[in-house]
């Protein structure tokens, strides 16, 4: 773990470790606001669908079940196609949610690809869900568009674009009273990054140390671009 004091004074901690045993261990996460993009089967070896469906449920129930009343629980998802089938993730987080008694604040939907292009693997758009048990949106003066037509920058493949992050990072500064945003499975540090340009402080968990240590140092203004692909 290391704690890094960013030049607008908000604090970016990382643990390097498993984010499902973290989370494991740790109590409702008081004053912040949850944010997860979760792994597909991709990176479960050995997993058939339905374990990797389970795992998935279980995991999204784990991050829901450590966000505080008063925060929300932000999921970035792309689906994926396998078996013939499609996956649902949102589907998915929303079970885990309902089952847990977090509603559905917004969803929207980012374009991965140009609208109209084919896509093979996985669908040319991410879902953006997210989730509060007691927070509730009544001003409207601040909503966004529910579908936003470029999933922005990315410092690596599995990354979260810059325009999903910016979204993010501006709807819990503005709209919640959480000060810290915890990213689960945080990879490169993108979100954080975003978060503490939006007055946010930090915490994120990733088992990769390459990732968590560019993920300790990634500042949006001066590196960003140097870890674009």
């Amino acid at each position: 773990m290391v704690e890094k004091e960013n030049s607008n004074n908000h604090s970016r901690t990382v643990h390097c470790e498993d984010a499902v045993e973290w989370l494991h261990h740790s109590p409702v996460l008081e004053g912040c606001s949850l944010v997860a993009s979760m792994p597909d089967i991709s990176e479960f070896h050995g997993y058939t669908l339905a374990a990797w469906k389970e795992w998935f449920f279980q995991t999204a129930s784990l991050i829901l079940s450590r966000t505080p009343d008063n925060g929300v629980t932000v999921f970035y998802q792309s689906d994926i196609k396998i078996e013939g089938t499609w996956v649902d993730k949102g589907y998915i987080c929303q079970k885990a949610a309902e089952a847990l008694g977090h509603e559905l604040l917004w969803h929207k939907i980012i374009c991965r690809f140009k609208p109209g292009l084919v896509s093979f693997g996985r669908p040319g758009y991410t879902h953006v869900l997210c989730f509060s048990k007691g927070l509730r949106i009544h001003d409207l003066s601040h909503s966004s568009a529910d579908v936003i037509p470029e999933i922005g920058d990315k410092t690596w493949e599995r990354g979260m674009g810059l325009e999903a992050c910016v979204l993010i990072a501006k709807f819990i500064s503005t709209q919640t009273q959480t000060k810290t945003l915890v990213h689960p499975f945080c990879g490169q540090g993108a979100m954080l990054a975003v978060a503490n340009s939006f007055g946010l402080s930090g915490i994120g968990i990733e088992r990769s140390s390459k990732r968590a240590e560019l993920a300790r140092t990634l500042n949006v203004d001066e590196d960003w671009k140097k870890f674009l692909k």
